[in-house]
């Protein structure tokens, strides 16, 4: 029952959904994004990113995925990282690593090194 003492407390816990490549994934509120992912089989990187990426730290822009719905606001590593090339600041992507899973969300991971590609290399639906 995790840090909770009481099952009342465990069973009154908030368990948002992610929906990601054809997968539907609970978690605990305030879940890393990028740490769900990855523990579920989530292909989050595409290419050569599976091996050089930033292992989380907000830094390189490889985990980066559309997300519809409820999330934490996009910190300054977020910002600033998307706000160097390839990336931009007017998309709609964020870092999985920089983001806080705090309601029912669906991801789309696009392609390119960054994954800020315009083609589609899943969906929520797969």
């Amino acid at each position: 029952m995790c840090q909770y003492t009481t099952k009342r407390q465990f069973d009154n816990l908030k368990m948002p959904k992610i929906l990601a490549q054809g997968k539907t994934i609970e978690c605990v509120s305030k879940s890393n994004l990028r740490t769900i992912l990855l523990q579920n089989g989530i292909d989050l990187y595409n290419d050569g990113a599976k091996v050089i990426n930033c292992r989380g730290i907000g830094s390189c822009g490889t985990c980066a995925v559309k997300v519809e719905g409820e999330v934490s606001a996009a910190n300054w590593r977020d910002q600033a990282r998307r706000s160097l090339p390839p990336h931009s600041p007017t998309t709609d992507l964020r870092l999985a690593c920089q983001t806080q899973v705090l309601g029912d969300v669906k991801v789309t991971k696009f392609d390119g090194f960054w994954g800020q590609g315009s083609r589609i290399v899943w969906t929520p639906k797969g």
